[in-house]
Formats: C-alpha cells, sequence, structure tokens
C-alpha cells in the first residue's frame, strides 16, 4: 500500500478543509523521505516525451509546492492550484526562498472541480492520487473538466490513480510511520477501512505529535476517503471528458500495470481542436 501523499478536499465530509488544517501542519516533515527530485524528473520525462513543446504546466492539487519548484527549476512556466490555506502558505513561502525558479511560479487557492482561471497550458498534472481524492462520479468527471478547460490543443494531462486490481489482491494494510526534525518528533498510525461496492477506503489516521523541548505530546485524528479505479472505468471518464489516452503505466517504475500496481500513471491528450 502506497503513502498517502497529498491531502485534498471534496464534498466527502471526511475530506473536508477542516481535516486537513491540523495534517498540513506536520505533511513536509511526514514526506521527507520522499525523493521529490526523481518524482519531478519522472513527471518532466513524460511531459517531454509526449508534448516536447511544452513549456507551461497547471498542477492540481499542488500541496506545500515541492513539485511545482523543481519543475519550475527545470524551466517550465508552474501555476499550482490546492484548496488548503495552509499548503498554499507553504507553497508561497517554498517558492519565495527558491535561488532559481521562482519568476516562473504562482500559486492560487481554489477547488480543482471548479476553478476558472480564463488561461490554459500546455500541460496539467494532477500527482500523488488527487484524483483519488475525488471520491464520487460528479467529482472525478468535475476535475477532468477542469483539466480540459485549461489545456490548449493538444495539450496532455498526466494524473495517477489508486489502482483497483492491487487494492483488491493485496488489500490495504495498517501502517505506523515515525519521522522526526530537531524540534518535532511524529507518529503516525493508517488504519485502512475497505468498501468495496463504492471502490472507496478510508484511512483513518492518528497522529502523535511530540514537542522535543517541552516533550508535549499533541494527538489528531483524521479520515482521508481514497477512490480506487479500474482502467475500463478510466477510459469511460476519458472518452466522455473528450480525451484520448495516450499512455498509461506504473507510477516512477515505467512497468505495465497489473495487480501489484497500486500507482497507476495516465498521460492523456486533448483533442487538437475544439
Amino acid at each position: 500500500m502506497p503513502e498517502i501523499n497529498k491531502n485534498r478536499s471534496n464534498d466527502n465530509p471526511k475530506n473536508s478543509p477542516a481535516v486537513f488544517a491540523d495534517y498540513a501542519r506536520y505533511y513536509d516533515l511526514l514526506y521527507r523521505d520522499k525523493d521529490y527530485a526523481a518524482e519531478a524528473e519522472y513527471v518532466a520525462g513524460l511531459i517531454r516525451k509526449f508534448h516536447p513543446a511544452a513549456q507551461s504546466i497547471l498542477e492540481l492539487g499542488s500541496g506545500t509546492g515541492i513539485h511545482a519548484c523543481l519543475l519550475a527549476e527545470k524551466g517550465f512556466t508552474v501555476h499550482g492550484i490546492d484548496r488548503s490555506p495552509d499548503m498554499f502558505a507553504r507553497s508561497l513561502s517554498l517558492a519565495e526562498n527558491r535561488a532559481t525558479g521562482r519568476d516562473r511560479l504562482t500559486f492560487t487557492t481554489g477547488d480543482i472541480r471548479d476553478i476558472r482561471l480564463n488561461k490554459q497550458f500546455d500541460a496539467v498534472i494532477a500527482l500523488f492520487h488527487i484524483i483519488s481524492y475525488q471520491t464520487t462520479n460528479n467529482d472525478v468527471t468535475a476535475a477532468f473538466e477542469t483539466a480540459r478547460q485549461h489545456l490548449n490543443p493538444g495539450g496532455v494531462f498526466i494524473f495517477d490513480v489508486w489502482y483497483g486490481p492491487a487494492v483488491l489482491t493485496e488489500r490495504p494494510a495498517v501502517r505506523v510511520k515515525r519521522m522526526e526534525d530537531d524540534q518535532t518528533k511524529i507518529t503516525r498510525l493508517a488504519e485502512p477501512v475497505l468498501h468495496p461496492n463504492e471502490n472507496l477506503v478510508d484511512v483513518n489516521y492518528h497522529v502523535f505529535v511530540r514537542d522535543i523541548a517541552t516533550q508535549v505530546v499533541a494527538e489528531l485524528n483524521e479520515t482521508h476517503t481514497m477512490r480506487y479505479f479500474f482502467k475500463p472505468e478510466i477510459d469511460l471518464i476519458v472518452a466522455h471528458a473528450g480525451f484520448q489516452c495516450l499512455h498509461v503505466e506504473e507510477w516512477l517504475t515505467e512497468k505495465a500495470i497489473g495487480c501489484d500496481t497500486w500507482g497507476a500513471c495516465f498521460v492523456l491528450k486533448a483533442p487538437v481542436k475544439g
């Protein structure tokens, strides 16, 4: 089971903005062990492969802005959107402190289902299961429409989702993660509950945050609801949204997707006309 790597909200009360407020404060520490540079290079490689002339990127669910900053350093102009005010504030701070690329970075708070910037981009990306945070059919189709409305003709939409065959083969399991820096120790218990008839997994988090100086421990309880998808389901959504599916592979590994694939990465193309 992969890490839950982004915090986004939708109409599901379990994924409301209030859920993500406390969690956002410790987000970067919890994911300090992730190889963001390798992941940004992977995404840049997909963009170069399937749209070599691409120069501008819209990131749906940009989190604390790390990937946006790394992609800007690679020469792309990047606009990030995130619904969480805490994530937005962190992304602005990170961008301000970057030595290179900050002139190519902008961020906006907004809901990826209905935001309209009145501008188009060469690529739209929604990384680390942002689409899986869209738990209803209406949420998913609305997010795809946002991507479609913001793409130049022939632009690419790249996203990854929890892949159903792996979820049902391996089953989500209880996980414990511990991270610390010189100020804070975090222990996070993740207890998943599978809802097979809804294609959903509730990931119930119990987080212990210890202040090293005072030894005071705070506790947080949150539930993040994730949707898993199957390829025929994605194919139907893609066709309905007017996209063409160019490629699908396992996230980061480039392997064919299968029963051991938790993260399936899709590359879509917007119509050349219209």
